[in-house]
C-alpha cells in the first residue's frame, strides 16, 4: 500500500535474479587483492625507514689497492686501502698496508698515525711496529724508532721487513757495521722484497759503495719503478759516483712521480750549479721555491744561484728572505735561518754577506761577517768568506766602488 503525502513506500521491491558474470568478476578482484598482499607488498620499502644496502666486500678494495700499488699508482692505492678500512675498520693489517704505501709515497706523519691505529687494534702485530719504526726514522725520531723496531724483532725475529728497517735506523745512527749485518740478513730472508733491496742500497750509499748502491736501487725499482724515494736515492748514488747526467735523469723521474716535493728540483739545481750551467740551475732553483716558498733553505739556495751568476739584485732578494725572513711577493711568510755549522746555512750567510759587500752595503754586511766570525769561525769556509767580505768593505771605505752591474 501507499501512504499519501509520505516518501515512505511500504511495499518491498521484487528480488532481482543474480548475474553470473558479476560473481566471476568479484572472484577475480578478490584473488588479485590476495596476490598483491602476499607477493607485492613484502617487496615495497616502508616509508621513513632507511634502506639497508649490502656492504661491499673489503676484499674487493684490498685487491684493488694491491693492484694499484703494483702499477705504481700510489695515491690511488692509498684511497683504495682507505675504502677497505671503512669496510672493515677492525682489521689491523689494512692499517699496516696503508702505512707502508704512505711511507713509500713520502707521507710519513699519516703513516705513523695509521701504524699506531693498527697497534690499537692489535698491539702484538709485528708489522705495525715495523711501520711505526720506519715512519719515526723518516721523521728523525731515532730513539723511538729503535724502540719500535726492537719490539718488532722480539715478536718476529725472522721478519725481513723488520731487519730492513732496522738497517736503515742503524745507518741513521751511524752504526755502520751492524747496519751492514742487518741489511744482509734482510736480503737473505726476503730476496724479492723492494724494502730489503732499498735498505741494502741505503747502507751501501752511506758507506761509500756507490756502484753497489746503484745496483741495489735498480733491483728495487725492478720490483716497482714508481716509488719516488727510490729514484731520489738512485739519483744521489749516481751523483756521488760522478755520473751527473744519470743523476739528473733519476731526480727528474722522482719529480715526475711526486711533483709537489721540492727535493728533486733542488738537487738538480745543485748539479747544474757545480757544472757552471747557471741559467739551468736558476730554473730548477725557482721550481723548488715554487713547491715550498716558505722554506728559507730553498729561498737561500736560489739566492746563492743568482749570486754565482753575478745577478746581485736578485741574489739579495732571496738571500735576505733566507737570513732575515720576510714575506714573498705572493704573500708567503718566510722565517729567517739561525746561523749554524750546517754547510747549507754557512753557504747562504756567506753569499748574503758577500752580496751586500759587493753592492757597497757594508753597514749591513759587516755585522753579518762579524757574526760569522763569532759563531762559526771554526768552519774554514765561513772563516775565509767572512774575512774576504771584510776586506772588500775595507777597500770600499778607501775608494768606494760603484754598485756592480750584472
Amino acid at each position: 500500500m501507499y501512504l499519501n503525502g509520505s516518501k515512505w513506500k511500504m511495499t518491498k521491491n521484487p528480488r532481482r535474479r543474480a548475474n553470473p558474470w558479476r560473481i566471476i568478476l568479484l572472484l577475480v578482484v578478490i584473488g588479485a587483492i590476495i596476490y598483491f598482499n602476499q607477493a607485492v607488498v613484502p617487496t615495497i620499502e616502508p616509508i621513513g625507514i632507511p634502506t639497508v644496502t649490502p656492504t661491499e666486500n673489503p676484499e674487493i678494495f684490498l685487491n684493488r689497492a694491491e693492484a694499484l700499488f703494483d702499477e705504481g699508482k700510489l695515491s690511488q692505492a692509498i684511497d683504495a686501502y682507505k675504502e677497505a678500512i671503512r669496510a672493515n675498520p677492525e682489521d689491523s693489517s689494512l692499517f699496516v698496508s696503508l702505512a707502508r704505501v704512505q711511507i713509500l709515497a713520502g707521507d710519513h706523519e699519516a703513516a705513523l698515525e695509521n701504524a699506531e691505529l693498527a697497534l690499537l687494534r692489535s698491539p702484538d702485530n709485528p708489522l705495525a711496529h715495523v711501520m711505526k719504526a720506519w715512519a719515526l726514522d723518516f721523521m728523525g725520531d731515532l730513539i723511538a724508532a729503535e724502540i719500535s723496531i726492537e719490539r718488532a724483532l722480539d715478536l718476529a725475529e725472522k721478519n725481513p721487513l723488520a731487519h730492513a728497517v732496522y738497517a736503515e735506523i742503524l745507518i741513521d745512527n751511524q752504526d755502520f757495521e751492524n747496519a751492514s749485518i742487518e741489511s744482509l740478513r734482510a736480503l737473505e730472508l726476503g730476496p724479492n722484497l723492494l724494502e730489503t733491496h732499498r735498505a741494502r742500497g741505503y747502507v751501501l750509499y752511506w758507506t761509500g759503495n756507490y756502484t753497489e748502491a746503484i745496483r741495489e736501487y735498480q733491483s728495487a725499482l725492478n720490483i716497482n719503478n714508481a716509488i719516488p724515494n727510490l729514484h731520489l736515492m738512485l739519483g744521489y748514488s749516481y751523483y756521488a759516483n760522478q755520473e751527473n747526467d744519470k743523476a739528473v735523469t733519476s731526480f727528474s723521474q722522482a719529480n715526475a712521480l711526486n711533483p709537489s716535493d721540492p727535493t728533486p728540483d733542488y738537487e738538480i739545481s745543485r748539479i747544474y750549479l757545480l757544472d757552471g750551467v747557471y741559467n739551468k740551475a736558476i730554473q730548477y732553483g725557482e721550481l723548488a721555491v715554487k713547491d715550498a716558498p716558505q722554506d728559507p733553505l730553498l729561498q737561500g739556495n736560489l739566492g746563492v744561484l743568482y749570486f754565482r751568476n753575478r745577478d746581485f739584485d736578485q741574489a739579495l732578494k732571496y738571500l735576505s728572505l733566507a737570513v732575515r725572513g720576510g714575506t714573498t711577493d705572493d704573500g708567503d711568510i718566510v722565517e729567517g735561518l739561525p746561523l749554524s755549522y750546517k754547510p747549507k746555512v754557512i753557504e747562504i750567510f756567506s753569499a748574503y754577506g758577500l752580496t751586500l759587500a759587493r753592492m757597497n752595503m757594508c753597514e749591513e754586511a759587516i755585522p753579518v761577517f762579524q757574526t760569522m766570525l763569532g759563531q762559526v769561525a771554526d768552519d774554514n769556509i765561513a772563516f775565509i768568506n767572512a774575512n774576504e767580505g771584510l776586506a772588500i768593505c775595507s777597500a770600499n771605505l778607501v775608494e768606494p766602488s760603484p754598485t756592480p752591474t750584472p
